[in-house]
């Protein structure tokens, strides 16, 4: 009864701190790492590119998820208030849209909507 009453509080412990996480990054089939943002950090996304009047970067070529952005684009830095797990990425703002980029492959891996 004990060790039934242990893996059940040790269960919920494990699916609680899922619930914490502020972002999911799963693989696709491409091979391509997808990003799940929850809502709350997709809002400060959006709230800190209005208020801090970020600049839409232009290019020839659409830049998509699953494509490496252009060599000649300057990628920036994610800010911390967008969730620790996103730190590792870097961003892009383009055609009202950011893009979250895999730095090391200059990869898009997530639109923020």
């Amino acid at each position: 009864m004990k060790k039934l009453l242990l893996m059940s509080v040790a269960a919920a412990l494990i699916s609680t701190g899922a619930f914490a996480q502020s972002t999911v990054v799963t693989t696709t089939g491409a091979g391509h790492a997808a990003v799940q943002i929850e809502p709350e950090y997709r809002t400060k996304i959006h709230t800190y590119v209005t208020e801090h009047k970020i600049r839409p970067v232009e290019t020839r070529e659409k830049i998509v998820v699953g494509q490496p952005v252009p060599r000649d684009v300057e990628l920036e830095a994610v800010p911390a208030e967008w969730g620790p797990s996103l730190t590792k990425y870097r961003y892009v703002y383009s055609g009202e849209r950011v893009m979250l980029v895999d730095p090391s492959t200059r990869t898009v891996v997530q639109e923020v909507d």
